[in-house]
């Protein structure tokens, strides 16, 4: 045993999956852990919040210190978060549509351009041949182009109880900063949200400890089911072997994803649990396990240690599980790696066309592409909301296809270097 398990990790593809599989699971184990959040807790008033750290704002600028930091690259930034190239172009054109001359418009020299667009410039004005929604569009950029050149900073004012008048409580340079160490409120989302407002990173952690228990439920029921049936048809033939290729034949013919399709629909939503979801793929994907375990069996039990064991008395029973079932239990565990694996994409084809577990309770990857699919993240640009629930999907099928074929390598001495 000690001397498989050396070559089994001396295996390169063995251990490189093994390792991307162990990566997987330690960060499902670690990560509630350290982060402590519902991962269906709605946190954002919208959807697809990007990536990146957010700063309560009323914490921010009621920081307990402030500092004046003098960068130089501070007021460029500033800019070109509020003009960026598309709205120079966009302001040239406008301007040319004016009657401004071309050769007088630099787009690239900020002071010039605002200048030539503040003078020119009139939201009423209807230039000639520009739709409605372009001119609502300059109507919207000239009002956040109000003062972005200005250097002054920003009053904060607060009404007065007793008089009901609003009096300047404190003010905000343009050079001020805090520490956001000292800012109370503070939310890191690496992977922005999703449609629902969701902290997809911590989602995403959920959905892959569901979807790993799914794969392992219906892994652990087909390779049962596939094993039982498959020794029995190898070993005892006749009739029972007849009968158990019928019915291996037709869920061979049928493809799969069908009978998940009408059996998924048939339970209802309500009913369709991740549990549920799990049962009917191990129900549904036996047989491919059947078929080469019985291969396996037939050519095993004809050896001279088996038909010792017949003549010696012992039962059906000890002879699969004692003479035979050693000989074929490496292909058993492949099988189980390679169950679990099409379970896990079984269940994310059924969420995907609204068929997986129902929404309310725990998330999956299935669903959350899903979700991503229904809101149209990708025609969105949304990239952190399906990107890497792909990603993940890959990854576990990777490792997973990986320690298969690490396991082949060892156990198959035809394909040993």
């Amino acid at each position: 045993m000690k001397n498989t398990i050396r070559q089994v990790f001396r295996s390169s593809n063995f251990l490189i999956g093994f390792i991307i599989f162990m990566l997987l699971i330690l960060t499902v184990v670690v990560y509630p852990l350290v982060v402590r959040y519902d991962p269906l807790e709605i946190i954002g008033q919208g959807t697809f919040f990007p990536p990146g750290i957010y700063v309560n704002t009323y914490d921010s600028i009621t920081a307990p210190t402030v500092y004046t930091l003098n960068l130089d690259e501070a007021a460029a930034k500033r800019i070109s978060n509020k003009l960026n190239d598309a709205d120079r172009l966009a302001i040239r054109d406008w301007l040319v549509a004016y009657g401004i001359p071309d050769t007088s418009i630099d787009v690239t020299d900020t002071a010039n351009l605002l200048n030539l667009w503040e003078s020119n410039y009139d939201p009423k004005l209807m230039v000639p041949g520009m739709t409605i929604a372009k001119t609502r569009y300059y109507q919207r950029l000239n009002t956040s182009l109000q003062g972005i050149l200005s250097t002054e900073g920003m009053t904060i004012a607060a009404t007065n109880p007793d008089t009901g008048a609003l009096e300047q409580t404190a003010s905000v340079n343009q050079n001020d900063y805090v520490n956001v160490n000292q800012v109370a409120n503070v939310r890191v989302l690496p992977l922005g949200t999703e449609n629902f407002g969701r902290d997809v990173l911590t989602e995403l952690v959920k959905a892959l400890e569901v979807s790993l228990q799914i794969g392992l439920i219906s892994g652990s029921i087909a390779t049962l089911i596939g094993l039982s049936l498959g020794l029995l048809a190898g070993y005892v033939g006749g009739l029972v072997d007849d009968l158990i290729m019928f019915f291996t034949n037709i869920f061979t013919v049928i493809p799969t994803i069908v009978i998940l399709i009408l059996v998924s629909f048939s339970i209802g939503q309500e009913r369709r649990g991740a549990t549920t979801i799990a049962i009917v793929i191990g129900l549904t994907a036996w047989y491919w396990t059947t078929r080469a375990v019985r291969a396996q069996v037939i050519s095993l039990r004809n050896r001279d240690h088996v038909n010792l064991s017949k003549l010696s008395g012992h039962s059906v029973v000890h002879i699969l599980i004692r003479d035979i079932f050693p000989y074929i239990a490496s292909y058993v565990v492949m099988a189980f790696i390679l169950q679990i694996s099409s379970g896990i994409l079984a269940e994310a084809s059924l969420s995907i066309l609204g068929l997986g577990p129902r929404t309310t309770q725990v998330p999956t990857l299935g669903l959350m592409m899903n979700w991503s699919l229904i809101y149209q993240a990708e025609i969105l640009g949304k990239w952190w909301a399906y990107l890497p629930v792909i990603i993940v999907i890959a990854l576990i099928t990777f490792s997973m296809n990986l320690m298969n074929t690490g396991l082949d390598q060892v156990f198959n001495p035809a394909l040993r270097e």
